[in-house]
């Protein structure tokens, strides 16, 4: 688990740099400095992944039957959410932090249906992550609310987020962890 949580810690500092070191961040350049985040966060995910992968089950807590069906979802409108951000659709004009919602939503679906010690630090990790980077970025910017878009745009999104969706859950299959069996009783 020290694997997964180094990977958390190295996600952690590389997305919150340039909100507690801005004068620092700045001095790299924009190019450099994304390319640093980018870099940084690839490295967090494949220590997440292999460390989440690796961790022994210790179970904290049994999820409740019937939760998988909420858990599949939540994680749609979750990655529906992470796009609906990019496009001038009508969830852009309501969501101040669409994609950050999204992992707050995914972090919470996940932690439905797995009770163990692994899944409670590293979704839960991520979703303290989230509402605190939505408040760092709400205290230190003002939000200029985006005009109102089309409809359409958002059922773009939509119609992209279920093919994603489907893919999302066929690597999980892919892994062993099939999102449509688990706590359905």
């Amino acid at each position: 688990m020290q694997i997964m949580i180094l990977g958390l810690v190295l996600w952690t500092v590389s997305h919150v740099f340039k909100r507690l070191a801005p004068g620092l961040r700045a001095r790299l350049g924009e190019v450099p400095g994304k390319l640093l985040v980018t870099v940084l966060s690839l490295a967090a995910v494949v220590l997440m992944v292999v460390g989440f992968r690796r961790a022994d089950f210790d179970p904290v807590y049994t999820p409740l039957p019937g939760m998988g069906h909420l858990n599949n979802l939540l994680m749609l409108f979750s990655v529906y959410l992470f796009g609906a951000g990019k496009v001038p659709g009508v969830a852009r004009h309501y969501l101040r932090h669409p994609m950050l919602t999204g992992v707050v939503v995914w972090a919470v679906a996940h932690l439905l249906v797995n009770g163990d010690l692994a899944s409670v630090v590293l979704f839960g990790w991520l979703g303290v992550w989230a509402l605190v980077s939505m408040l760092l970025i709400n205290m230190q910017e003002r939000w200029k609310r985006p005009l109102r878009g089309r409809l359409r745009a958002d059922g773009i999104v939509l119609a992209v987020a279920v093919v994603l969706y489907g893919v999302i859950a066929m690597i999980h299959i892919w892994l062993g962890h099939n999102p449509f069996l688990g706590t359905y009783g």
